[in-house]
Parts: C-alpha cells; sequence; structure tokens
C-alpha cells in the first residue's frame, strides 16, 4: 500500500508540472518538478541572484550602422514587458499579448548575442523592438536593453540575455518551451531561468512553412 501510495503521488505531482492544459505526452515524457540542484548551463536557477553585477550596462554596445537599423512593423514588435505568475511556473516575463518569454542557453549575455538566426528565428521568433523602450510592468528598466541581430533589427535583452516567444505557444500564458532541447528556458524579471517545473527535454516544433503558422511537436530540429 505504502508504494502504491508514493506512485499515485509521484503521478499527481508529475501532471501537475506540465503547463495547464498540456498532456505530458506532448513533452514524449512525463514532465518532473525540478530540484534545487538542476544543473542548466550557462545561467542560474530558479530565484537566484542576477549572474553579474546589476549596475553592469544592459544594453550591448552599439554596432556600426546602428542608424540604418531596419524599421519593424508595430505588429512585429514587442512593446511590453511584464511580470506575471502563471499557473505550475510561477513568475515569467511576458509580452504585451500575454506570450511567454524565454531565453537560449547557446546565446551570449555579456555582451549580448544573439545564436538563433534563420530557421531557429523562424521557431523561436525574437522580441524585435524598433526603440528599446517597451512598457514596464514588474520588470527592473536596468535591466532591459537591446541587440542587434545578424540581419540588423534589434532585439530586446533582459539581463543581456536576448528574449524570444516560442511558435508551440498557441495562447497566451502557455509555456511549451520550457527545456526544449535542453537550452530553452522561460525567463525571469530578472534575467535568470525559472526552473520551478523543468519537464523532460523535448523536440522543438517545426518551423512553420510559408503558408501555415505553426509546425508539428516533436521535429528532429535542434534548436
Amino acid at each position: 500500500m505504502k508504494v502504491l501510495g508514493a506512485s499515485l503521488v509521484a503521478a499527481i505531482a508529475l501532471t501537475g508540472c506540465a503547463p495547464a492544459g498540456l498532456d505530458t505526452a506532448d513533452y514524449g515524457n512525463a514532465a518532473e518538478p525540478a530540484s534545487n540542484d538542476v544543473v542548466a548551463t550557462p545561467g542560474a536557477t530558479a530565484g537566484a541572484e542576477p549572474e553579474t553585477d546589476p549596475s553592469a550596462e544592459a544594453t550591448a554596445e552599439a554596432a556600426p550602422g546602428d542608424a540604418n537599423t531596419p524599421e519593424i512593423s508595430e505588429e512585429l514588435t514587442t512593446t511590453e514587458l511584464k511580470a506575471t505568475k502563471v499557473a505550475r511556473m510561477g513568475t515569467t516575463v511576458q509580452d504585451q499579448n500575454g506570450f511567454v518569454l524565454y531565453r537560449f542557453d547557446k546565446d551570449e549575455d555579456s555582451p549580448a548575442k544573439s545564436n538563433c538566426n534563420d530557421e531557429c528565428a523562424k521557431i523561436w521568433p525574437a522580441a524585435l523592438t524598433n526603440d528599446g523602450e517597451p512598457t514596464l510592468t514588474g520588470v527592473d528598466e536596468s535591466l532591459v536593453g537591446t541587440v542587434t541581430r545578424a540581419d540588423g533589427t534589434k532585439q530586446l535583452t533582459l539581463k543581456g540575455w536576448p528574449l524570444y516567444r516560442y511558435i508551440g505557444d498557441k495562447k497566451a500564458g502557455q509555456w511549451k518551451g520550457q527545456n526544449v532541447s535542453g537550452t530553452w528556458f522561460v525567463i525571469q524579471p530578472n534575467g535568470t531561468k525559472n526552473l520551478t517545473c523543468l519537464p523532460a527535454v523535448s523536440k522543438p516544433v517545426a518551423p512553420p512553412a510559408d503558408d501555415t503558422s505553426g509546425g508539428e511537436a516533436g521535429s528532429d530540429y535542434s534548436y
């Protein structure tokens, strides 16, 4: 009976760690709560203090030719960063439409650099900006900056980490991008990873075809 009881508790815990409305099978494996000693490099665990001196400049050095940065249409820009709590995960940073934002382990934060381009950027759309001045709610202005991407556009950063959405999130508040490829994580308002809930490593959706809005889950893409 004790073994059965423990199994039931574990099953409930695993289910409770999955994003709201998401079948844990969507991950390929059951989700599981993150322990305090989870190692997800580079970066910090949930609740940790910012990784570098908060007084460090949040905005990457301007690259030559920034005056000629392409203008992004309003519907493609991220105009708001807001700290918002969601079920099971806790505190997240969301855009003006309520979509959860992520950080990528293969990026760089000091100085900021985005290494997600081309096909990767179709799966993980960058949080683009024209003026680098989104409306902030619960996010420290001193931690918000910009980085110039490979295509010349500007992307918002938080504590130096470039910010992204995930096309696998179909509605506001979802966080299906958590631990995708073992390198993508929900970002917290202080720039650290939110590891409150850490599903098993999963594959990203495929990049969208020209005439669709998103790919199928479980693709062979490694971004």
